[in-house]
């Protein structure tokens, strides 16, 4: 049965390396479901944070061929429970919801969403979360005319376990050996 994962990538700011980990995935018809690319705790290293479907049979030997690229320093895996995560959406309603106001502010509530921008025309409501209060938001606000909708990626911190300072440090030893 397929498991979902996230993958933890830290690399050097390299132009062109995203897309070279990227078709590690197309050649094997994995699709990626979401990904993230930011600044590490470590200055100077960057993260990519991406979530895949696969086997489990699958998944180490993909994260050993996105370490044997050149500019990685280390990729990790994990499972949902291994990870703390989140997510943000943006829903941009019609000013219409004005009209069905109290219903829409509950349903606002209900979801534990914030409005962030009240124009004319629309509405800018933010929820942060998981994937499915993010899409069960986006069900309930369909009534009130959906205008435009943005969703990140998953945003991920692991549980306990070494920290990438202590493996960078491991890495710098083995190679002075």
């Amino acid at each position: 049965m397929e498991t979902t994962y996230t993958i933890s990538v830290f690399t050097e700011d390299i132009v062109g390396l995203l897309n070279r980990i990227t078709i590690i995935f197309t050649r094997r018809n994995i699709n990626i479901e979401s990904m993230i690319a930011s600044e590490s705790e470590v200055k100077g290293i960057y993260r990519y944070t991406i979530v895949i479907t696969v086997l489990p049979e699958r998944i180490e030997k993909i994260v050993k061929l996105i370490e044997k690229q050149v500019d990685v320093m280390k990729a990790f895996y994990h499972v949902n429970d291994e990870i703390i995560s989140t997510e943000i959406a943006l829903y941009k309603i019609s000013a219409e919801a004005i009209k069905q106001n109290e219903l829409f502010i509950k349903t606002i509530n209900k979801h534990h969403a914030r409005i962030i921008r009240v124009s004319f025309d629309y509405i800018v409501v933010q929820k942060a979360g998981g994937a499915k209060g993010i899409m069960d938001l986006f069900n309930d606000l369909e009534q009130f005319g959906m205008l435009e909708f943005s969703r990140s990626g998953r945003v991920a911190v692991t549980k306990p376990m070494k920290t990438l300072s202590t493996y960078l440090k491991e890495i710098e030893i083995s190679n002075s050996n």
